[in-house]
């Protein structure tokens, strides 16, 4: 089986990477970090039509991308810096909501298990922005482990 371990840089997401890798049996993991096109990004904003953007040339590749898979093999070696040995990296391409990109891997990897960090939004926040972990949580067909962001002493 397989782990999915859902990894944007963020340290809630570090977290989750650390967690999985000091506390769960060894076995093969996926570092996954889901990306959307320039072009796609500004469709869902508000000032998408006022702002001119030059499409890429299709055979050089999207930049976001290229800094989606940099930032799966940063999270593939925190993984193994942490205890995971079979680790591998995924980017996917997004052409919907980040949580359904990861629930389609995850039932495409048939995985184990899937691991993500958590925002710590609470109350109107996490109403209006929502939760990709809630919606994962509540989507997918397999147990999900959601991390809690690290305490802050003080």
């Amino acid at each position: 089986m397989t782990v999915l371990i859902a990894f944007d840089g963020s340290d809630d997401a570090r977290a989750a990477v650390d967690y999985a890798a000091r506390r769960l049996k060894p076995e093969p993991a996926v570092v996954m970090t889901v990306w959307e096109p320039l072009l796609t990004q500004l469709g869902w904003a508000p000032l998408a039509a006022a702002v001119p953007v030059a499409a890429e040339a299709p055979d050089e590749g999207f930049e976001e991308e290229k800094q989606a898979e940099e930032l799966a093999r940063k999270g593939a070696d925190m993984a193994r810096a942490a205890g995971l040995t079979d680790v591998t990296t995924r980017a996917e391409r997004g052409g919907g909501p980040v949580w359904a990109a990861i629930v389609d891997v995850a039932d495409e990897l048939d995985a184990s298990l899937i691991v993500t960090g958590s925002r710590g939004l609470a109350g109107a926040r996490s109403v209006i922005l929502g939760s990709v972990s809630t919606r994962v949580l509540h989507h997918a067909h397999r147990p999900v482990l959601v991390v809690p962001p690290p305490r802050k002493d003080g």
